[in-house]
């Protein structure tokens, strides 16, 4: 697939972002995807790809059919998030999903590198426990990617877990040929990737996305938040409370002469009944 214009991903990122906040307001998704539909910039092709989406969604329950269909508009990796958030058997939140996309999306948009699209790719599967095999799979096949990407993507695919990501980053990078002539493979990461990379060695990769993104400015990947228990809260502080006013209201009758226990009973029933 050809790499799109920025204003594609200006309106991906926010046709993903709307899809995300609004799915709480009660709206279905059929209808939520009708409004963004007249929402989204009509000179782009994401009108057209979200009724393809919506009729995926009449069918099938979900958005990643359309999308693997859409292969011309929707990269590999983006349809691979949408499927691991739409697995039933899953744990990764939707809305996680979305704005995994909606991020990335924007990153396109502001001018993306091979460099931090990796990184960024990289850390959602790391952070969201998905797969690294298809994971790798999808973001290999990413237009951003030359070949020389794309064959150390795949080398990543067959070393991770056995050599450390920080060491992979490191051997590739400028800073390494600084102290080996010849590394013999193409470099793919700069001077200051390859020291960061070389101070981060034998630790956590989580440690290494976020020096990166503090360091390089590369984009983060998005978090899962602790749910909302406000709309629980309300209800439990209620019940405590009148559970407070039933217990003042005894200690006071008992202040006042003893408690009226006869209240708590029914009235006596007519001799001969059981």
């Amino acid at each position: 697939m050809p790499l799109l214009e920025p204003e594609e991903y200006i309106e991906q990122a926010y046709f993903f972002r709307a899809l995300r906040e609004r799915m709480h307001m009660g709206v279905s998704t059929q209808e939520l995807l009708a409004i963004l539909r007249h929402e989204v910039l009509g000179i782009t092709k994401l009108p057209m790809a979200i009724d393809f989406m919506a009729t995926e969604l009449r069918h099938t329950g979900g958005f990643a059919g359309a999308m693997r269909r859409l292969n011309h508009y929707f990269t590999p990796f983006q349809t691979f998030v949408m499927a691991e958030a739409e697995r039933p058997e899953g744990k990764f939140d939707f809305r996680i999903g979305l704005e995994i996309l909606e991020k990335e999306a924007e990153y396109r948009a502001k001018g993306v590198t091979p460099q931090g699209l990796f990184l960024y790719q990289f850390e959602a599967l790391c952070r969201n426990r998905l797969g690294y095999d298809e994971g790798l799979d999808a973001m290999a096949q990413d237009p951003m990617y030359d070949d020389a990407w794309r064959e150390w993507i795949h080398t990543v695919r067959r070393q991770i877990g056995l050599v450390d990501l920080a060491d992979m980053i490191y051997v590739r990078s400028e800073e390494y040929l600084k102290t080996h002539d010849h590394p013999g493979k193409p470099i793919l990461f700069g001077e200051k990737e390859g020291r960061i990379a070389l101070a981060n060695r034998k630790r956590d990769p989580l440690y290494l996305f976020s020096a990166l993104s503090r360091q390089l400015g590369y984009p983060s990947v998005p978090r899962p938040r602790p749910e909302d228990a406000a709309p629980q809260l309300i209800p439990q502080l209620m019940r405590r409370m009148e559970r407070v006013e039933t217990r003042l209201k005894l200690l006071e009758e008992e202040l006042r002469g003893g408690i009226d226990i006869s209240r708590f009973f029914g009235p006596p029933k007519p001799e001969g009944e059981g």
